[in-house]
């Protein structure tokens, strides 16, 4: 748990000072209650003169404490005034919450007490479990929160169609989770529905949840496109997967092959899966789709599709598409002459100034390995000001891996430039600047450099640095160069 404890002493004294609960946090945010239940213990220990009940003791009548104060006691520090209020809460609803949490107390007193106010809290009021749903799966990953979690879960049970589908849209994914694999075990979604919520949910564990349920509802050899239709076409690529995936299963490859050129590489994984188990052969597909480079229509999955299928004889058919219209189809082309190994620094090198950011990031990845054959007065003029941001991000990147002075060069330059993000990457670099290996020692340039950041070095570091190039001083002089 990681309750912001400075917000719930915050609370604690609003509490504290009259403040109506409602008012005082939101109280459907179950963050706000753990982090009032920590904030409260917090105050307790150091504003003793918002915590009365540590001088006197509670009224017999709890009622006289009002709402605001039966909450601030059932976080209290002291054991026996948790477990005290315990029995004057029944007629409180809203401090469910609370007791939800005093449920895992560390104090076994207070903690069952809580279990059975909790318990027939939820008799009386068992929709009020669907509120609590969200708090009750925080507290139940405590050491003793597992009580709470078997109770929602049995509540939840005994009228499930309505409360659990209530759960199906809640905005914490761990209720969605819960509501899910309740809704798998009782049945109580068809596959149909369960292949719309697995496409449709955000989280990738409800979507595995949903879509492993839907399909293996779907008898071997049976094609249902009521349940495939909603799998095939989820814009997550975790759903699309399971759905290529189970026409091999319904004995359907052809519809896999439009896959093939999927924006996701498990999709496309899982579509040449499907095409090889009924005998096709997916490389030579992509060969055909990529032959006419000046497609428009080419799908750039297809090209790196190719990549991760071929082999480096198919490179023939990549080069060509690294003068595609399209840019998407020019970076898949780059990043597929880098799978396959066959990248040439002389014939990638003019993507550095492509338009398209895309390219030139897939380009300056295939390029780094090589980065020190690269000529660096080319590179360093394209980190000045007229090139766009994407240029002198991907020439500076090239000459820091080139290392040396040509590193330092691009870095100083680079401390003024109008990109914050791009002055900041300089400043590092500067930084963890150190004189390669077989660097010319005493050269005034260093020293030059090394000077104009100074700003970015306390006095001993910068003159270390200027020791280890041989351009001013030794470690332990007095003074800076």
């Amino acid at each position: 748990m990681h309750e912001n404890v400075k917000d719930g002493t915050a609370m604690a004294a609003r509490l504290a000072g009259g403040a109506p609960l409602p008012s005082a946090l939101v109280v459907t945010d179950p963050a706000e209650w753990l982090a009032l239940d920590a904030g409260v213990r917090e105050v307790s220990c150091f504003r003793s003169d918002l915590m009365p009940e540590r001088a006197a003791p509670l009224p017999v009548d709890l009622s006289q404490l009002g709402e605001s104060r039966l909450a601030l006691a059932l976080c209290h520090r002291d054991g026996r005034i948790r477990e005290r209020v315990l029995y004057g809460v029944a007629h409180y609803p809203s401090l469910l919450p609370l007791i939800v949490i005093r449920c895992a107390d560390w104090v076994e007193p207070v903690r069952e007490r809580a279990r059975q106010v909790l318990r027939e809290a939820l008799d009386d009021e068992p929709d009020a479990a669907v509120d609590l749903a969200s708090l009750i799966l925080r507290v139940g990953r405590r050491d003793k929160g597992a009580f709470c979690v078997d109770l929602l879960e049995e509540v939840l049970g005994r009228h499930p169609r309505g409360r659990v589908a209530a759960l199906f849209s809640d905005r914490d994914r761990r209720v969605r989770r819960f509501a899910y694999r309740l809704a798998i075990e009782h049945r109580l979604l068809r596959p149909t529905q369960l292949a719309r919520a697995a496409a449709r949910d955000e989280d990738s564990v409800v979507q595995d949840l949903c879509a492993t349920a839907a399909l293996a509802a779907v008898p071997e050899g049976d094609a249902d496109d009521e349940v495939l239709a909603p799998l095939l076409t989820a814009r997550n690529p975790r759903t699309r997967s399971a759905g290529v995936t189970a026409l091999r299963r319904a004995g359907r490859p052809e519809p896999a092959e439009a896959f093939l050129s999927d924006r996701s590489a498990l999709v496309r994984a899982c579509a040449r899966y499907v095409v090889r188990q009924h005998g096709g052969d997916p490389a030579a597909w992509y060969r055909l789709r990529c032959a006419v480079s000046d497609d428009p229509e080419l799908p750039p999955g297809a090209v790196i599709g190719l990549a991760e299928c071929g082999n480096r004889a198919d490179a023939h058919l990549l080069w060509p598409l690294l003068v595609h219209p399209a840019p998407a189809v020019r970076a898949r082309a780059v990043t597929g002459l880098r799978t396959l190994d066959v990248g040439s620094a002389e014939r990638l090198r003019p993507l550095l100034d492509d338009p398209a950011a895309g390219v030139v990031r897939e380009t300056v990845l295939a390029l780094l390995p090589s980065a020190k054959e690269l000529a660096s007065d080319g590179l360093l003029e394209r980190t000045g000001p007229k090139w766009p941001r994407h240029v002198r991000v991907a020439a500076f990147r090239l000459l820091d891996a080139q290392g040396g002075i040509v590193a330092l060069r691009a870095a100083v330059g680079l401390l003024e430039d109008q990109d914050d993000k791009l002055r900041t990457w300089a400043g590092q670099s500067v930084q963890r600047w150190h004189p390669q290996a077989g660097m010319r020692r005493g050269d005034p340039e260093v020293g030059e450099l090394l000077d104009r950041s100074r700003h970015l070095f306390s006095d001993y570091v910068l003159l270390r640095r200027k020791w280890e190039a041989g351009v001013d001083g030794r470690p332990g002089s007095q003074q800076g160069g």
